[in-house]
Formats: structure tokens, C-alpha cells, sequence
């Protein structure tokens, strides 16, 4: 796995009790990867608070029937995730910061290139749609009708969505104006990142046209909510180091891997001057929406 560039080296620790000869306790491994051209500050911050995470869990390991795999890839950012993908490996990988859209279309091409990992999971960089639509529901204190506009990318969330009753479009190549005009009459667009319906052409002109239509946009990054969206929900490195942590726990003790999964643990960021526009008060318990890893909580 030459092309693998850790921050920190692998790990390799025993495990703490002794048995018979014949049975003897092996130690197992895990690494996490970054990306050979990725050498930043934040980067090195997740590998440095993972690694504080990762230690404790992976030397208290012990390699049952079920644990059959030596070696726990945790994966950070795209460009890592694809480096690993693209070589054959018995391993478990766990990805972290990593779109929900990425990780399936890398997982994919992996399953049809015959390098998929012999298990992998993880944690999606973007909030949780059901945690968005709670937020929404919080800000305008009533039922909200909601729509949401899917790509190619984002079309596997519709069942999810429509069981929430949110009113979803298929983008198919539809002019954006067009959409935006058919849910016009609903309280709330949940913006998801798809790169077929948002680019940095295309947001200006929704969060101009929900405005005009006095919908609030429930968007996917703190940066969207600064650029005129309503609100969102958001999560620490911090809070996505403690899920990844939890799962490999799980993985440790059971042999167990969790399915991927959106951010367990987030808070809120609501942009004050677009509420007022909207005839929103923002209340304490908007403003307070969160759910946080038990060591944040504080006493």
C-alpha cells in the first residue's frame, strides 16, 4: 500500500491478557490514511485527535472467530478514501469527511474494479437530512411544508425524504428556475449537496429566488447560512472523531460494522437577518439544537 500516506504510522498493539501458547493473543492494527498531497493544518488536527481516540479502543483488542480482519483503515477526505479504493486490501476501512455522494460512487466503482475492501463504513462529512428537518420544524414552530431538489448524486435519499413528507423534484437536466418555481409555494427548501443542483454558479440565484418567495433554505454548510440561507446544522471535528471512534469501538467488541451513517453529533448556526426577513423569532431552543458527544457535554 505504497500509496498510502499516514500521519501517523501504524499502529501495531498487543493485547493486554496472556493465554496458553497454543492460543496466543495477536495484536491488530489500524492506520489512518490522508491524502499524499494533503498535509494541512486541519488535516493534521482529525489525525491528531483520532489518534488520541483510536489508541485506547485498539489496544484492548483481542482477535475472536468474528474479527477475522488485521487491519482498520480509517480513511480522511475523498482524495484518501479514493487512494485506498483503488488498491486490493483485506481490510476494514471506516471513511470520515467524506460526502455521502462520494463514498457510495467510490465505493462503487471499487465493487466493479474488484478492489472493494472486505468492509467498510462511514461517517458522511454532510448534516443529517432528519436533523435538518427537526431544525426546520423548531425555527418556524409549526408543521412545515418542505421540498427538496435531488440530482443523480443525492436520488437515494428520496425514500428517506418522502416518508418525512417532503415534497421531492428529480433535477433530470430541469432548468433550476423552473424547479424553483414548482415548490415555490412550500415554507422550506432542505438544500443537499448535489453538485448537479448546487454549484457555486447556481446557489446565489436559489437563495435569491427562495428569498423572493419567502422560503427559507435550510442549507448544508455554515459557509451556505453566511451566503443567505436560514440555518443548518453542522458538526465539529471533534463530533465527527467521537462517532468514528464509537463505531470502531463496536467493531473492536463485536466484530460488528456499523452501516454508514450521516453525523450523530452536530449543532446549529442560523443566520439572524434572514430570519427576521422571514418573520421568524429565533428561540433559545433553535439556537441551542444540537447533540453532542458525551465529553462536550460537561457536567
Amino acid at each position: 500500500m505504497t500509496l498510502l500516506i499516514s500521519i501517523l504510522a501504524a499502529l501495531v498493539l498487543p493485547a493486554q491478557a496472556a493465554r496458553p501458547a497454543k492460543d496466543p493473543i495477536q495484536g491488530f492494527r489500524f492506520q489512518i490514511v490522508t491524502a499524499a498531497s494533503d498535509d494541512s493544518a486541519v488535516t493534521r488536527r482529525i489525525a491528531e485527535d483520532l489518534y488520541k481516540r483510536l489508541v485506547p479502543i485498539f489496544s484492548a483488542f483481542r482477535t475472536e472467530l468474528a474479527q477475522r480482519r488485521r487491519m482498520v483503515y480509517v480513511v480522511v477526505g475523498p482524495a484518501a478514501l479514493r487512494e485506498v479504493t483503488s488498491k486490493r486490501c483485506d481490510c476494514v476501512v471506516i471513511s470520515a469527511f467524506t460526502s455521502s455522494q462520494v463514498y457510495r460512487a467510490l465505493m462503487d466503482k471499487a465493487a466493479h474494479g474488484g478492489t472493494q475492501p472486505a468492509a467498510s463504513t462511514a461517517v458522511y462529512a454532510e448534516p443529517a437530512p432528519g436533523d435538518q428537518l427537526r431544525l426546520a420544524a423548531l425555527l418556524y414552530r409549526r408543521p412545515v411544508r418542505v421540498a427538496a431538489i435531488l440530482g443523480v448524486d443525492t436520488a437515494f435519499l428520496r425514500p428517506a425524504l418522502e416518508a418525512d413528507k417532503v415534497a421531492v423534484l428529480d433535477a433530470g437536466g430541469e432548468d433550476i428556475n423552473r424547479l424553483l418555481n414548482q415548490v415555490a409555494q412550500t415554507d422550506v427548501l432542505l438544500a443537499l449537496p448535489d453538485s448537479t443542483v448546487y454549484s457555486t454558479e447556481s446557489i446565489r440565484n436559489i437563495l435569491l429566488s427562495t428569498y423572493r418567495h419567502k422560503q427559507g433554505v435550510i442549507g448544508f454548510s455554515g459557509d451556505m447560512v453566511k451566503a443567505g440561507a436560514l440555518a443548518t446544522t453542522y458538526s465539529e471535528i471533534e463530533d465527527i472523531d467521537a462517532q468514528v471512534a464509537e463505531i470502531a469501538a463496536a467493531y473492536v467488541a463485536g466484530g460488528e460494522l456499523a452501516p454508514p451513517q450521516f453525523p450523530r453529533y452536530f449543532r446549529t448556526i442560523v443566520n439572524e437577518g434572514v430570519a427576521r426577513s422571514l418573520d421568524l423569532t429565533v428561540s433559545d431552543a433553535v439556537r441551542g439544537f444540537s447533540r453532542l458527544p458525551a465529553a462536550a457535554r460537561g457536567p
